[in-house]
């Protein structure tokens, strides 16, 4: 983005510059990864994603839970660290980033998914893990009801996601808010994406790009009413 454009994405952008690097977050079907690369396209930034459809266990997980779960999350945590780590090692991971991702995110799948000892054993290897990822300038997590993620979900087609039951989103949905209710490590935005359309929508995602811009620190919250 050079110095000289006003605006981007129909917002003045005037004595104002958008965070270096921002972490966008949320359950499954909510839509991070859309809005993390729509905010990469506007701010012309490096797109950092989980890739989640490279992890050969993930079908296997939706189909028998119990019997692939501990590949599935050794796979998602060997794979966003290895991530974060080709990144340092090339010298490339400035300030003009966004990420589908928080790695310390990870253990939350973690939490639901697996049985005592297995998470036992899921813990002690994250711990021997160096994962030196930066703090974020901004994380955004969406929020949306489960029906409305069901709704996502079976819209977007995706075929082993469609085996994804209404509890396991409401647990994801319960150790989500649980964690953002305490993270502080970064400035915090909260989006309620039940009412809003991030990817279709030109209003909706420059009102959000317009409130983001001015973020510094603190905790904020998202959720715009429309009349008329």
């Amino acid at each position: 983005m050079s110095a000289s454009q006003n605006q981007i994405a129909g917002v003045d952008l005037r004595g104002r510059r958008p965070p270096g690097y921002i972490a966008v977050e949320g359950a499954i079907g909510v839509g991070k990864t859309t809005l993390a690369r729509r905010l990469a396209a506007t701010f012309n930034y490096e797109m950092l994603s989980e890739d989640a459809d490279e992890n050969p266990f993930l079908g296997k997980f939706y189909n028998n839970p119990r019997q692939s779960a501990l590949a599935t999350q050794l796979f998602f945590l060997f794979q966003r660290a290895q991530k974060i780590a080709d990144l340092r090692q090339r010298d490339i991971f400035q300030p003009v980033r966004v990420a589908d991702f928080l790695i310390e995110k990870d253990p939350l799948f973690a939490r639901i998914t697996l049985d005592a000892d297995e998470y036992a054993l899921y813990e002690k290897v994250y711990q021997q893990l160096t994962i030196d990822a930066p703090v974020p300038d901004l994380v955004i997590y969406l929020q949306a009801s489960t029906d409305i993620l069901l709704q996502r979900i079976e819209q977007r087609g995706i075929i082993y996601e469609q085996r994804i039951d209404n509890a396991y989103l409401e647990r994801l949905n319960d150790v989500y808010s649980q964690f953002f209710l305490y993270y502080d490590k970064a400035p915090l935005l909260i989006v309620n994406a039940s009412a809003i359309d991030l990817a279709d929508s030109q209003r909706d995602y420059s009102q959000l790009v317009d409130y983001l811009l001015d973020i510094r620190s603190g905790r904020h919250y998202f959720n715009p009413t429309f009349f008329g």
